[in-house]
């Protein structure tokens, strides 16, 4: 299944870190990203490759969510067809 991961927030150390480490833990492939720094707001795009029978969607988004709280950051995963539908024009 392909997952779309947005990361925003105050920059700081650690956060591709933490967030690759989630995803390498799960058993997820990161097949693109792209980051950038404005004025010290950190922004970051993954696309991802999460396999269903490795980890559930939702126990990835739940640890996700914990990274977000520890990085006081937002961290936002979506199915990849689910934000292309949101985002059609």
């Amino acid at each position: 299944m392909k997952c779309v991961i947005s990361v925003l927030g105050k920059d700081r150390s650690g956060i591709v870190a933490a967030v690759s480490t989630v995803l390498a833990d799960c058993g997820a492939n990161i097949d693109d990203i792209s980051q950038t720094i404005l004025n010290d707001i950190f922004s970051m795009t993954m696309l991802i490759t999460l396999r269903p029978e490795t980890s559930d969607f939702n126990a990835v988004q739940e640890r996700l969510e914990k990274v977000a709280e520890d990085l006081g950051m937002q961290i936002v995963i979506q199915r990849e067809d689910v934000f292309s539908f949101m985002y059609k024009i």
